[in-house]
């Protein structure tokens, strides 16, 4: 009963804290108070990075989900856990803007077209975006256990969060709605902190980062 009510306590302030962020971007600079004075377009940087970033989001709570069940190491559980909260609530976040300003979440244009590289930020197997793991390597991660799978997800997600800070930094760069752009600052500080954790835990279990 105690862990279900922290969980529920938990859900309930992100989306308080969630509703409030929509408020705000709602209300920025909006005369009626329901919609942005100038609401983004669809190929616009705000639309592409909410639509690419809620996708690279959802990898990242599925390894951290599948690492949680594959090992029973406190520290990792821990981090795992705090990456998919995390990133969950932004995904919300990110489609609810989506949402907000009318626009689809799915886009016929090719990940990342927004920040001008198309065709050339998918990788292979199913790698749609720089940093994202290959269906191979999520295919591995679900099959390892123990510290072979606290560093195939350590490594996994060093690389994740690379990809996400060049995309959020692109956001930085190219956004026009000033809390999205607040939002993609914070994804950069966050991960590049969690990137040194990373590399610590690594270093720990006799491991380094994956060139």
């Amino acid at each position: 009963m105690r862990l279900a009510g922290l969980v529920a306590g938990a859900a309930a302030t992100a989306l308080v804290a969630a509703g409030a962020i929509t408020y705000a971007v709602a209300e920025d600079g909006a005369g009626s108070g329901t919609r942005p004075a100038t609401t983004p377009s669809a190929d616009s940087a705000d639309a592409g990075f909410a639509r690419d970033m809620a996708v690279h989001h959802q990898q990242a709570v599925e390894m951290s989900y599948i690492v949680r069940d594959r090992t029973s190491d406190a520290e990792v559980r821990r981090l795992a856990y705090d990456i998919a909260q995390t990133q969950a609530n932004q995904r919300g976040m990110l489609l609810g803007w989506l949402d907000l300003w009318g626009l689809p979440k799915v886009s016929a244009a090719p990940p990342m077209t927004w920040m001008g590289m198309g065709d050339a930020a998918a990788g292979k197997d199913g790698a749609l975006m720089p940093g994202m793991a290959t269906n191979a390597q999520m295919k591995k991660l679900g099959e390892l256990r123990g510290r072979q799978a606290e560093v195939f997800y350590l490594q996994l997600m060093t690389a994740h969060h690379k990809g996400g800070i060049h995309m959020a930094e692109g956001c930085v760069a190219k956004c026009t709605v000033d809390v999205e752009k607040r939002l993609a600052q914070g994804m950069v500080d966050a991960q590049q902190s969690e990137i040194r954790l990373m590399a610590d835990m690594l270093k720990k279990r006799g491991a380094a980062p994956r060139s």
